[in-house]
């Protein structure tokens, strides 16, 4: 762990969960070197990749309680992580800002997991539920607000958020359908467009975000650090990218003292040779 802390910087701690219509929970895996982002090494080395793990984590809940902080009204949020491995609550207390409540979520399989998660947010009194990632540091925080806002409307609906790889990095529910998480073919390009499938079999409407980026292999990386030092700026709109102070910080640092550009630019020109 002391390995992991070289990389990151000190989260705030302060704050408490509030009672909110909307519970919005990041699915959040505790950072520890060779089980957290291995698919970013190389060119991350396995500390590298846990510290970024860790500043993934501190941005996607900052931009949580920044969408709380400017809900529409009628709309309230509450933030939680649905961590895992189980007995990994010490870590995330550490880490995370005390407003950003906790959820046990590690099950055999990934539905398992959403859907367990769905349950306990409703389970604390939230009328519309929400999973959400924790490989979208720049997810703009419009996009949060849009979807409480969206739960908050009557009548049963769903708000989904496709992510470029054929999954999604939201899905927001305010019944628990146990059926939006059955047969899916979890990991592969076919997520979402199963997902919407399961909804059109019971007859769900359903609100679709802007499509957005993970950052869960090299692409995304090196579009992340692209976008980070503005060489893909871009017309967002309504949609400004979350400012990643805490992964910005961290790439930053790792591009200064551990050659991480040039690692990054010459394993895509070997991806680019290859293809």
């Amino acid at each position: 762990m002391d390995d992991v802390r070289r990389f990151q910087d000190d989260s705030d701690s302060t704050g408490s969960t509030t009672a909110a219509s909307c519970g919005i929970a990041f699915m959040a895996k505790a950072s520890a070197p060779g089980r957290a982002k291995t698919r970013l090494v190389p060119p991350l080395t396995f500390d590298e990749a846990a510290a970024l793990n860790t500043a993934f984590l501190c941005d996607v809940a900052d931009n949580v309680l920044l969408a709380a902080r400017h809900a529409a009204p009628g709309a309230g949020i509450a933030g939680y992580a649905a961590f895992g491995p189980t007995g990994a609550e010490d870590f995330f207390r550490r880490t995370l800002p005390a407003a950003i409540g906790l959820i046990g979520a590690w099950l055999p399989n990934f539905g398992d997991c959403l859907y367990n998660t769905i349950c306990e947010l409703f389970a604390k009194g939230h009328a519309s539920a929400v999973v959400l990632n924790s490989d979208s540091p720049t997810l703009p925080t419009a996009l949060l607000i849009e979807t409480a806002a969206c739960l908050a409307r009557p009548g049963d609906r769903a708000v989904l958020g496709p992510s470029t790889d054929g999954g999604y990095y939201l899905l927001g529910l305010k019944v628990a359908h146990r059926r939006m998480f059955e047969n899916i073919e979890w990991s592969t390009s076919r997520v979402a467009e199963q997902t919407l499938q399961r909804a059109r079999d019971i007859g769900l409407n359903v609100h679709t975000l802007p499509v957005w980026y993970d950052v869960d292999d090299v692409d995304g990386l090196h579009r992340l650090n692209a976008e980070l030092n503005g060489e893909h700026e871009r017309r967002h709109g309504a949609y400004p990218p979350h400012n990643a102070a805490q992964t910005a910080k961290l790439m930053r640092r790792m591009a200064q003292h551990h050659d991480f550009d040039r690692r990054i630019d010459r394993l895509m020109q070997v991806d680019e040779a290859r293809a």
